[in-house]
């Protein structure tokens, strides 16, 4: 029975990360992530590889949700696609490089980084500052330093991006709608990227749970996968039609705690 409440929990989790993914332009990382160690420290004994494994299969779940997300917003015709195309290199490379420093980190660092990073998010959502009106989007060198930040900071914790790339664009004065859906397309190559990293750095590590692949966890993946694939279109569909500012506000109120139960959770 209580597997029963663990696989119904995953369900559930997919169908908010899948709403937030397409509504946000986040892959929903940041969501997954506390509630993925929770729900993986039921199968490993040590808690030596539970945060990596919790954030690798954030990871992988990313991929399928971001797919499904940017499917919708592409309906919309709202992804920027000249500026998708020049940072996606370095979300790429900053990807890769990203989940290998996590795999080298130990536990209580790795949290405290993903800890600080859901504060910074959340304090992002809640400012909402109306940036210079002459601030435009920098060429392609400058779109490739910035997608080798994101990407290297999202494959570190195991997010989409968007967390990050959505008060880019809004700071270089994209129009919030564009950048919510031109972030929720470059959380597909990130999470690939990521996912990919994940397996690589975990695949000899010691205590891992059966069914995984590196550090993502097969069961997990395919539980949240199967309800967030469905309400990624739907949040996708609410962002063109709903007052996305005053949503991402009250969202953020739910990363500030997530931040330190992540925190909490390790000490």
């Amino acid at each position: 029975m209580e597997m029963v409440y663990i696989f119904g929990g995953l369900l559930l989790l997919g169908c908010f990360a899948g709403f937030l993914a397409g509504l946000l332009g986040i892959g929903g990382g940041l969501l997954t992530v506390p509630f993925l160690t929770m729900i993986l420290s039921y199968f490993m004994p040590s808690n030596e590889h539970l945060v990596h494994m919790a954030i690798g299969t954030a990871a992988a779940t990313i991929v399928f949700t971001s797919f499904a997300s940017l499917r919708a917003h592409y309906k919309h015709g709202a992804i920027l696609w000249p500026v998708w195309r020049g940072i996606v290199p370095g979300l790429l490379i900053g990807g890769l490089l990203g989940a290998q420093i996590a795999g080298f980190l130990p536990m209580l660092p790795l949290a405290i980084v993903f800890a600080v990073f859901s504060i910074f998010s959340a304090t992002q959502m809640l400012l909402g500052r109306t940036p210079k009106a002459s601030r435009q989007l920098p060429g392609v060198p400058g779109l490739l330093g910035a997608g080798g930040f994101i990407g290297t900071v999202s494959g570190l914790i195991g997010a989409g991006g968007g967390f990050l790339s959505v008060p880019y664009f809004i700071w270089c004065n994209v129009p919030v709608r564009n950048a919510v859906a031109t972030s929720a397309a470059m959380g597909f190559p990130i999470a690939a990227a990521s996912t990919l990293g994940f397996i690589i750095a975990g695949f000899h590590a010691e205590g891992r749970p059966e069914f995984s692949l590196g550090y993502v966890y097969l069961p997990a993946m395919v539980a949240i996968v199967t309800t967030s694939m469905i309400f990624a279109p739907l949040g996708a569909r609410a962002a063109h039609r709903w007052p996305v500012m005053t949503i991402r506000r009250c969202f953020a109120c739910l990363l500030y705690c997530l931040g330190v139960y992540m925190v909490w959770k390790v000490l």
